[in-house]
């Protein structure tokens, strides 16, 4: 496995780890629509919440939730509305992004931004 694709996978399970322990129930995890993906869907009371995780080694490129861009919301409300309407779900929905800088074997700094505008 590439290197980029390590440090994202291990972003994506310090994430779910992290939503874990703050009390969501993980539904789904990298679930698919065509091309598109979503990283985490999980459960926070009685909302359905979409995460988009972002991972950097550093932030010398600036914070990992920048490159949450107008076509990455673009991306990511086609594959919201596409998992809605296949799964049926009737409840609120939100997106949330975690934001993780740090290499495996460390201490990641974690930045959870809940609510985020799908325009």
């Amino acid at each position: 496995m590439a290197a980029h694709n390590e440090l994202g996978k291990w972003g994506e399970d310090t994430a779910t780890a992290f939503l874990q322990r703050n009390g969501y129930q993980i539904i789904e995890r990298d679930w698919k629509s065509g091309r598109r993906d979503i990283d985490i869907i999980a459960t926070d009371g009685s909302e359905v919440v979409f995460v988009e995780v972002k991972t950097r080694r550093n932030r010398l490129y600036g914070d990992p939730e920048e490159a949450v861009d107008y076509h990455k919301l673009q991306s990511l409300r086609l594959a919201i509305n596409h998992y809605i309407n296949y799964r049926h779900i009737n409840s609120d929905v939100r997106l949330d992004i975690i934001s993780i800088v740090g290499m495996i074997g460390s201490e990641p700094e974690i930045e959870h931004i809940k609510g985020v505008p799908l325009y």
